[in-house]
């Protein structure tokens, strides 16, 4: 399939016009990102709406426009499937990968316990200017075990 290219120069995947994977890895490693969230970035984890989720939360981050919504479905207290729809930067689209990862097979209390610094090690770490990422993933995941347990009337 060849990539669609709109009138901007920019494929609908948002890369430049003729701009290979190889050129993706290039600039992104030289955004100081790691290999780990490169690898998240071009292989995402658990990415798509997920059909009979207990669970969802949305959040995004007014200044960049990142977006992140997280879909998750429990197993009695654990959580036994993530997925998530995101939208903004690698580091962005990493973090909500590495986020569904990190949750699966934890109770509610041991996810909503997981920290942005959490996140960002999961990715072998993020620049300064990209730790606002790992923000949104611990934020997503709180807010969607807060729905759950509101659906539920349960509490922490």
């Amino acid at each position: 399939m060849v990539p669609r290219v709109g009138t901007s120069g920019r494929r609908c995947d948002g890369r430049p016009a003729g701009a290979t994977m190889d050129h993706m890895t290039e600039s992104l490693s030289a955004e100081h990102y790691t290999a780990t969230l490169i690898d998240h970035f071009e292989h995402p984890r658990n990415a798509g709406a997920m059909a009979g989720a207990d669970a969802e939360a949305f959040v995004t981050n007014p200044v960049c426009g990142d977006s992140l919504r997280l879909f998750l479905r429990f197993d009695g207290e654990r959580i036994a499937a993530a997925s998530f729809l995101s939208s903004g930067c690698p580091a962005a689209i990493a973090t909500s990968s590495v986020a569904t990862e990190l949750v699966l097979g934890r109770t509610a209390d041991e996810a909503g316990a997981l920290t942005r610094d959490d996140f960002a090690a999961a990715v072998g770490g993020l620049p300064k200017s990209k730790v606002h990422c790992s923000v949104l993933a611990a934020a997503a995941v709180r807010n969607a075990i807060t729905a759950w347990r509101a659906q539920r009337g349960t509490s922490p």
